[in-house]
């Protein structure tokens, strides 16, 4: 894992967890429901706590799912979900109809999530070759885009590099895990 100067750590493939119990139980807690399908622990908050979970492209009751970066952790959807309602998304579609070296990168993310979700071994002819968050034309899911970053690392998705960049530091206050034991 990278360490990076506000204490943001990201994931890569090689830090990726298999699921314990008592994450079940704490994903269940975050989202105020069982959990669906989860595959293992993509990322961590710094307080220790899932944050972004890998989910199959086919869930075990058959639906078709391509989001396999799927962010849990309450303070962080939060945080996101008001960069979202800053406008953020226009500016980044804007730019990337006019960036073509963003565009590009932007494609290499998208290529990277597919890879990721593929390297399961799952084929779901319903997802091929679909990512998340509006890859690889648009920008239409920051919480997606945040989600790959915070899994894959620094550098593969430009977009949610930046999107992370923005966010408060969500895991400083009360951190999920006292919330949880309270």
């Amino acid at each position: 894992m990278v360490f990076t100067d506000d204490c943001i750590y990201y994931g890569n493939s090689k830090s990726v967890k298999e699921v314990q119990p008592s994450d079940l139980d704490c994903i269940e807690f975050q989202l105020g429901r069982t959990p669906r399908d989860v595959h293992a622990i993509a990322y961590r908050c710094p307080c220790s706590m899932p944050a972004v979970v890998q989910t199959p492209p086919r869930l075990s009751d058959g639906t078709p799912f391509p989001t396999f970066y799927y962010a849990t952790c309450p303070r962080l959807t939060g945080a996101i979900s008001t960069l979202e309602s800053s406008g953020l998304m226009a500016e980044m579609n804007e730019r990337l109809a006019h960036d073509a070296d963003l565009a590009a990168a932007y494609r290499k993310a998208h290529d990277a999530y597919v890879s990721d979700r593929n390297a399961l071994g799952v084929v779901v002819d319903e997802v091929k070759g679909i990512s998340a968050g509006g890859m690889p034309d648009r920008v239409k899911c920051l919480h997606s885009l945040v989600a790959h970053s915070l899994s894959a690392g620094p550098g593969v998705n430009p977009l949610g590099d930046e999107a992370l960049s923005k966010l408060p530091q969500w895991w400083q206050e009360h951190a999920c895990n006292t919330e949880m034991n309270a």
